[in-house]
């Protein structure tokens, strides 16, 4: 059914669920997966030459190398094959959603996996949700991994049907 499936990985815990799912529905239908890391650097106003914005950006590019060399590694043990890829926001053309869509389109996934926190009320209106901003502009299948329900499970055994079932 899936023969390319892309996971959006930030090294949280959420996205450590849904890289464990994205693994068993690629080693299950023998797909190829893409775990992805997006470099968003925010907007800072700066006041003086102290303050350097390439350190910023080399700090989350450092971040995302760890992330995915981690990725890669759990690949290779559950013998998934498949790359990883860092990505870009544009500092005035886009956003992280927009970023995982390209992506997404770029790869010709089947599928798309990510994690979601489960915010509601106050903090999800304060702190935004990337995984909602995607599935609003997705063309693609996209699987939501909750965070509160992987809980329940066993962390190191996250079932794909179990999370297809899970109430979102």
């Amino acid at each position: 059914m899936y023969t390319r499936i892309l996971v959006p990985i930030d090294g949280s815990e959420t996205s450590a669920h849904a890289l464990d799912a994205a693994l068993e529905l690629a080693h299950e239908h023998n797909a190829e997966l893409k775990p992805l890391y997006v470099v968003d650097v925010p907007q800072l106003m700066y006041s003086g030459p102290a303050c350097d914005p390439s350190l910023v950006r080399e700090a989350f590019v450092k971040e995302g190398a760890l992330v995915l060399a981690d990725a890669a590694a759990k690949m290779l043990r559950a013998g998934v094959k498949g790359s990883t890829l860092v990505v870009e926001v544009e500092p005035l053309g886009d956003d992280i959603a927009q970023r995982i869509t390209a992506a997404a389109n770029d790869f010709s996934a089947d599928l798309v996996v990510m994690g979601t926190h489960g915010r509601r009320g106050w903090r999800r209106l304060v702190l935004g949700s990337i995984a909602e901003r995607f599935l609003r502009i997705s063309t693609r299948p996209v699987l939501l991994v909750p965070l509160h329900y992987a809980e329940k499970k066993d962390p190191c055994k996250v079932s794909a049907p179990d999370i297809a079932d899970a109430p979102i």
